[in-house]
Order: C-alpha cells, then sequence, then structure tokens
C-alpha cells in the first residue's frame, strides 16, 4: 500500500471515529505539527461534505418527482381548459404541494449552481467521482503548493488547545515572554500575533522558580518585528501607581486597567507585586505596565479568593531571567530595548502601538 493510500485511510479513519483515544491523541498532534498532513484533513472532509451533498440533493429530486406525481399535472391541464378561475382554484386544492415543490426546485437549482454542474449526472458514483478529483489534484500539485505556503506564512489553523495563555516580545527578531506554568509540559507551543497568523515557537530557557519562560520563534514566516515601544523597568513601583495589562483571557486581545496595591505578591513573596485589575486565566504571561508604557512586571496568578486580586512577577527578575540564558541557547542576537515611546500617549494610543507585540500562547499536549 502507497503511503499515500495509508495517509487517506488514517483520515477516514479519524473523521470517522474508528480511532482509539491514543490513536486520535497521535494523529492530532501530527496535525499540528504537520500542515501538509492538517490540510490534507481539510481537503477530505470537504470532499466527503461534497459526497453527502450530492447524495442529498438526489434525495431532494426524488421527492419533487413525487410530488409532481400527485399533483397530476395532466388533470391541471384539464382543469385549466374548461375553469376561467382556474389560477384561483389551483391555488386553493394545491397551494401546499406547490409551495414545497417550489421550495425543493429552488434549494435544487442552487445546488446545481453550486457545482457548476458536475454532479448533475446521476450516474456518477463515490468512486468516480474519486478517480476524478484526483486527477485533478494531481494536475494542479504545484498550485497547491504555493497556496500551502502561502497558509503557511499567513495564518496556520491551529485548533484551541490544551491551554491557553499571554506572552509579549523582549526583542523585534522573535524573543517571547511568557509564565513557566503556562507552558510546562508542553509537546508543542505556538504564539498568534493580534492579525491572526501564528507560529511555531520552542522553549530556550525558564525559571520554574519565578515563573518565567523564554520562547524563540523558530517558524520560517516570521518576519522581524519593529522596534520594541517598551521598555523594562527595573526599580520597584510605588503601591498605589495606575498599572494595566492587556492580553488574551478570549480569543480577542483585552485590556485590564487597575492600580498596584501592595509591593510584595501572595504571601509575602518579594518577587511580585499585587495589583488590583481584571485578569483571568488567559492572562497569565501578559505584560503588567505603568502609566507611561514601561514594563513592570508579568500577570502571572490570580486570587481567586480575593475579588479583582492578581500577581505580577517584578520585571526585575524578568531581566535577570534574561541575562542568564546561556550563550549557546540564543540562535540570533538578544537585545533589549532602551527607548520608550509610549510614554506621553493616550491609553488608546498606548494600546494601538502594544498590540502588535502582545500574543497568543497556544499550549498542546497528549
Amino acid at each position: 500500500m502507497s503511503e499515500n493510500n495509508q495517509l487517506t485511510e488514517t483520515i477516514e479513519r479519524y473523521l470517522n471515529g474508528e480511532m482509539t483515544k491514543a490513536e486520535r491523541a497521535q494523529f492530532e498532534e501530527l496535525r499540528a505539527k504537520d500542515a501538509d498532513v492538517n490540510t490534507k484533513v481539510a481537503e477530505h472532509k470537504h470532499f466527503t461534505n461534497l459526497i453527502k451533498q450530492y447524495g442529498e440533493r438526489l434525495e431532494l429530486e426524488q421527492r419533487l418527482d413525487a410530488i409532481h406525481d400527485e399533483i397530476d399535472v395532466h388533470a391541471l391541464e384539464d382543469e385549466l381548459m374548461i375553469h376561467p378561475s382556474w389560477v384561483v382554484r389551483m391555488w386553493r386544492n394545491h397551494h401546499s404541494k406547490i409551495s414545497v415543490a417550489a421550495s425543493i426546485a429552488i434549494f435544487a437549482v442552487l445546488c446545481t449552481l453550486f457545482f457548476t454542474g458536475y454532479l448533475s449526472n446521476r450516474e456518477v458514483n463515490y468512486r468516480t467521482l474519486r478517480r476524478e478529483v484526483a486527477g485533478i489534484k494531481q494536475s494542479t500539485e504545484q498550485i497547491k503548493h504555493t497556496i500551502n505556503d502561502l497558509n503557511h506564512s499567513n495564518a496556520i489553523n491551529i485548533k484551541p488547545g490544551n491551554y491557553r495563555g499571554t506572552g509579549f516580545a523582549i526583542s523585534s527578531n522573535g524573543y517571547i515572554v511568557t509564565d513557566y506554568h503556562v507552558i510546562s509540559g508542553a509537546d508543542s507551543v505556538y504564539v498568534q500575533s493580534v492579525d491572526g497568523k501564528a507560529y511555531r515557537t520552542k522553549v530556550i530557557y525558564s525559571e520554574p522558580q519565578t515563573d518565567i519562560a523564554i520562547l524563540e520563534i523558530n517558524d520560517p514566516s516570521f518576519k522581524t518585528l519593529g522596534a520594541i515601544p517598551y521598555t523594562f523597568k527595573k526599580p520597584e513601583t510605588d503601591i498605589g501607581e495606575n498599572v494595566f495589562t492587556i492580553g488574551y483571557p478570549r480569543d480577542a486581545i483585552v485590556l485590564g486597567p487597575g492600580y498596584l496595591t501592595a509591593s510584595t505578591g501572595f504571601k509575602g513573596d518579594t518577587t511580585a507585586y499585587q495589583v488590583s485589575i481584571p485578569v483571568d486565566f488567559g492572562n497569565s504571561g501578559g505584560p503588567l505596565l505603568d502609566s507611561r508604557g514601561n514594563i513592570i512586571g508579568i500577570v502571572n496568578a490570580k486570587q481567586t479568593h480575593v475579588e479583582g486580586a492578581a500577581f505580577a512577577v517584578k520585571s526585575s527578575y524578568l531581566l535577570k531571567a534574561i541575562k542568564d540564558i546561556p550563550a549557546d541557547s540564543l540562535n540570533r542576537t538578544l537585545n533589549i530595548n532602551t527607548k520608550n515611546v509610549l510614554a506621553g500617549l493616550t491609553r488608546v494610543q498606548q494600546i494601538k502601538k502594544l498590540e502588535g507585540y502582545i500574543f497568543m500562547v497556544r499550549v498542546y499536549n497528549q
């Protein structure tokens, strides 16, 4: 059996729900890692849907034929010849049947237009259609490769994942920070930008004790970001200062405004701040900024028994973690920005400049 046929049979078993739980998990992992396999699954699903729609169309046509026979067109023609009020009589006697027939006829016409005549022959069967589709696929192989490249570079379709958090750029060339607990135990990690583009990453450094993880985008479709608009504040921030975070507690980016309420975290943890700010689990790994747009921390926890209380690792520990990354773990230079262009801007203007540097982090594991 050829490799393509074997893959097709595997996809059919997957779509038909015939796999064991372990087989399904293994195949879904393959889909997440291999864009070509993921594309083939989508194509095969679309193909089987076409077959299903064609069968439904044939069934509708049979119903239309049955209704046509039941109405008895010849009797109606005789009636039209004898009675001048034939329009009224026909509608009164057959309006429900005519309405159903008209609806089915309209739907059948739309289906015919949709299939552009390709499936109009009732004698076409599954095997014949499959051979013809295979011929079309073979003749357009180069086009498929081009489309795959565009899909890969612009918007990889990724399922929701086992866990979701937030991350933000620490350099313009693909280094991103998030919480260690977000990516802990992950088999693969993707980041998705505000415009929907998704990129593979790898974890190059982590510090579980401070809940910090550094990711590197290693996806060939990634293009360098513009200059980072914010800086990282090392001195501690005062209690009462206005702060805010932006992140992905849901699919769209969300602003969380608030203020700093304590210079220590949970149970007096000196590595963290406590803030009064609306956050949810998807905010984990997001930036905590002061009113001037300086990064002062990384959101890492929510105190569930105190409404509105959250915690963030101080930025000084992030800077230390960046400094501690082994040189052989870096494939490119990691330079920290020292110029803040957010100071003096309104909050709306700050968000517009920030959102391109904030990423949704999607985590996958078996």
